[in-house]
Parts: structure tokens; C-alpha cells; sequence
């Protein structure tokens, strides 16, 4: 567990049937680092996702988690991630309280009523636990499916779009989320069409195109209003402007 590197790969490849996916894509990202990954539909970046998260097994090349193989480390890589894709992976008949304690004794979180009121403060929810998770907007499941991400002290949190139906006082709160875990000295990765959000909050900032890391560079030095320019240049599609992330 205390490999340099967070997620390490190399060649990794993945086809979906005859559609090459991912390419070749070699990738290493240290603790400590939020990592923002842009790229237009098709690009990737849900692939990628999915596959360092072992819910889809690559076509080849090489995957550490953790200096962890997914393939033979299974169980405990799994330990190690916080993983938000576009399902919930939330039971709408249970409460939200009711779906945080099962995904936390899953895990075998310590003090569970403590640690679900923390992370249900960081994303503001406390109001909402007794509530049936059928009953709540996309906007509210999406900060429940974030607090069960996070529930169990994941190491590696691995977001895909989790700007996707929130308001901007919701994306502030995981701003907010990501910054608390990179002051623990955890790595996220994130994909995101957010330009100004995903700059702001990132360490790291890539770009992928066609299944290939196009444009790789230290946040730092991204202005956000020329980055859709670069983004332009690299994809060949336009980045999407604030009003419509």
C-alpha cells in the first residue's frame, strides 16, 4: 500500500469489439495528486474509468493500483478505491442512511456512526438520511452516491463526471470533498467537461483523444480560458462553456 504511485500503467489497451477504446496509454500518477482528465464523448474517458476501477478488464497492457494487480489483488484494490460512474450504485428503496451503513459495514468501516456524519457534512446531506433514495432528485443521489464513494477512507477516488446534474453550490461541496482528501494524501482522478471546475481543483491536468493522453501539464500552469484553445487543438472539438457543464 505505500507504492509511489497511486495508479501506474503501461500499453494499456482495451477494445470494445472492433472499436479501439483505450490506446496504448501509458499513465502515473503519485499521491497527493487530483488529477483532471478532459476529453470529448468517445474519447476514453469512461472507458478509462471503468477500467481502472476493475469494472472492465483491459485487452492488454499493464494496471497497478497502489503498486496492487486488479487481477490477482482483487479484494484488497477494491479496498483501496471510492469509485462514482454514472449509476449510483445506491438501493432506491433503502434510506440514505440505510445504504451508507450497508456499503460501510462492507467495508468494515470503524466507528460508522461518526464516520457517516462526517462525510454527510462535507457533502451536506444530513438532512436527507431518513429520506427512501427514490424519493430524491439526480442532483441529491449523485451527493449520496459521492458519500457512499467516499464512506469507507478510499485512498484513490476515481470520479467520472461528477459535475453531472449538480448545481454550483453541489460542485463547491465536492471541490470541497477533493481537497479534504488530497490533505490526507490521497490521488483522485476525475473526467470532466467542466473547464473552470476541473482546472481549479486539479494538481494535474490531461487531455484524451482517441484513446491517447494528447496533452498532459501541471494545473498550475493552465489558464483556464486558453485551455479551450489547447482543447480545441487536441481533440478537434470545442470545450464546453461554463452555462452548459
Amino acid at each position: 500500500m505505500q507504492a509511489t504511485s497511486a495508479i501506474y500503467t503501461r500499453g494499456l489497451t482495451k477494445y470494445h469489439g472492433n472499436r479501439l477504446a483505450l490506446r496504448d496509454l501509458d499513465l502515473d500518477s503519485p499521491w497527493g495528486q487530483v488529477l483532471s482528465v478532459f476529453g470529448p464523448n468517445g474519447s476514453g474517458k469512461t472507458t478509462l474509468v471503468r477500467t481502472l476501477s476493475g469494472l472492465s478488464r483491459a485487452t492488454s497492457g499493464s494496471i497497478r493500483i497502489a503498486g496492487l494487480n486488479p487481477e490477482t489483488n482483487g479484494a484488497a484494490v477494491r479496498q483501496v478505491l471510492g469509485v462514482l460512474t454514472h449509476k449510483t450504485f445506491l438501493y432506491d428503496d433503502l434510506t440514505v442512511m440505510e445504504n451508507l451503513r450497508f456499503h460501510a459495514r462492507m467495508f468494515g468501516v470503524d466507528d460508522l456512526d461518526a464516520r457517516i456524519e462526517e462525510v454527510c457534512a462535507i457533502l451536506d446531506i444530513t438532512s436527507y438520511l431518513n429520506a427512501r433514495v427514490r424519493t430524491l432528485s439526480n442532483g441529491m443521489q449523485k451527493r449520496v452516491s459521492l458519500t457512499r464513494a467516499f464512506i469507507h477512507h478510499p485512498r484513490l477516488l476515481i470520479l467520472d463526471e461528477p459535475e453531472a446534474g449538480l448545481d454550483q453550490e453541489a460542485l463547491n461541496l465536492v471541490g470541497n470533498l477533493l481537497e479534504t482528501h488530497r490533505s490526507q494524501g490521497g490521488t483522485a482522478i476525475v473526467t470532466t467537461h467542466n473547464v473552470e471546475w476541473g482546472v481549479s481543483y486539479a494538481d494535474r491536468i490531461i487531455i484524451l483523444s482517441k484513446g491517447r493522453i494528447s496533452y498532459d501539464a501541471d494545473a498550475d500552469v493552465v489558464d483556464s480560458n486558453a485551455f479551450r484553445e489547447t482543447y480545441r487543438r487536441q481533440t478537434g472539438a470545442q470545450a464546453l462553456p461554463p452555462q452548459a457543464c
